[in-house]
């Protein structure tokens, strides 16, 4: 069985998806399966310094690296053009049993699937969430013209659409899509765990030992409900004492936008802002906090969120993110509606009640365990694969 995941990135700047497909491949070739990933060099504004047009080890496994076409335009840049991607696609996508395209409205994942369809090679599309009510309602006009053209089509001669949580099922339901479906999250890999953690963090960032740090960890951008979060905080601090870390990075014009919310909520001055943080510090800020927060208007499942509780931290998440009715049943973390009352209030009941985080924090610690090893998962996805593959030789 040889399978060709096809991603648009897998730049870190990309964010929990991204990650996700390499730990995924890397866990496919663990079990036995010839996985490649074939994506172009993007890096947001910048590119990877990468070999393109060949086959390379990337993080422990065998990526193809196309040019991205990179004009001035930001939008264009977004878009992912690869040329090299086109043509090689076209030469070789028969040396594969099986596409895993991740993706829509993106041209490394469009046209590997319109290749598939020409060459009848099977595919199953993970749409990363952009099927759901708020993405599609960004750039609305665009994107519903993109459906009808080209991607509708695309979609419902998919094998299955792979999503990661109940919630992301439910909202593309709606588009009334022919293809059949099936939910399959995450996995994760959970570090170490360091008792020592909340000590540290406090030493590293010269706090006193038991002031309260609420974290949040993922990218700078409009969908995560930052306006929101950061007023809440303001408030919040007319009451409590804190220290906000604020890790991620988005771009240039979005991350001014976030230092203008910090100045007027007034807590520039307890904010830390690490920017993109991996390994060892991302580790350590995910251990020693109190309290993981994440506001999305939409999150088709939230990889910082299961990190977040396989560190023990419990989490404060708005409705938007997918994994939000895994949290609130199993009791995982709390939930708060998307607007700045409802977080000042969700944040000043959770940091009253430090023991009953920890309570919460060690039991949602056990769940990931439980649930979502990278192990568990793939061996599920190989038997996906396998019933496609069986179905389509008969």
């Amino acid at each position: 069985m040889k399978i060709l995941h096809v991603i648009p990135s897998i730049a870190p700047i990309r964010g929990g998806p991204s990650k996700a497909v390499i730990d995924l491949v890397r866990e496919l070739r663990n079990q036995g399966i010839d996985a490649e990933i074939a994506t172009t060099n993007d890096n947001g504004d910048d590119l990877l310094d990468v070999p393109l047009n060949k086959c390379s080890e990337y993080q422990e496994v065998p990526v193809w690296f196309f040019p991205r076409f990179s004009p001035p335009i930001a939008s264009i840049r977004e878009f992912a053009f690869s040329n090299a991607l086109t043509k090689w696609l076209w030469k070789n996508i028969t040396q594969y049993d099986l596409l895993h395209v991740h993706a829509i409205f993106s041209y490394p994942s469009t046209i590997a699937m319109a290749i598939a369809r020409a060459k009848n090679i099977p595919y199953i599309n993970r749409p990363l969430g952009l099927l759901g009510k708020w993405p599609l309602q960004q750039g609305k006009q665009k994107k519903q013209l993109y459906l009808k053209i080209i991607e509708l089509a695309n979609l419902d001669h998919a094998k299955f659409l792979h999503f990661t949580a109940q919630q992301e099922q439910k909202e593309a339901s709606a588009l009334k899509l022919k293809t059949p479906s099936f939910i399959l999250p995450h996995g994760i890999s959970v570090p170490s765990f360091n008792p020592q953690a909340n000590e540290q963090l406090r030493q590293d960032l010269h706090l006193q030992g038991d002031e309260p740090i609420i974290l949040y960890l993922s990218r700078l951008h409009k969908k995560k409900g930052l306006e929101y979060l950061i007023p809440a905080l303001g408030k919040l601090k007319e009451q409590q004492r804190f220290t906000f870390i604020l890790a991620g990075n988005g771009t240039p014009e979005y991350e001014i936008k976030v230092t203008e919310l910090l100045e007027k909520a007034q807590i520039t001055h307890q904010t830390y802002r690490p920017g993109f943080v991996t390994g060892e510090k991302k580790t350590l800020f995910l251990q020693g906090a109190d309290l993981f927060v994440l506001t999305s208007h939409s999150e088709n499942f939230g990889i910082a969120v299961i990190e977040a509780l396989a560190a023990g931290t419990p989490v404060l998440i708005t409705p938007g993110v997918a994994l939000a009715s895994i949290v609130q049943q199993n009791q995982l973390g709390y939930l708060t509606e998307l607007d700045p009352l409802s977080i000042e209030i969700n944040l000043q009941q959770c940091l009253n009640n430090r023991n009953d985080l920890k309570q919460v924090g060690d039991r949602a610690r056990e769940f990931v365990l439980n649930n979502y090893s990278w192990e568990q998962i793939v061996s599920q996805l190989i038997e996906i694969y396998k019933s496609i593959l069986k179905s389509t030789k008969t």
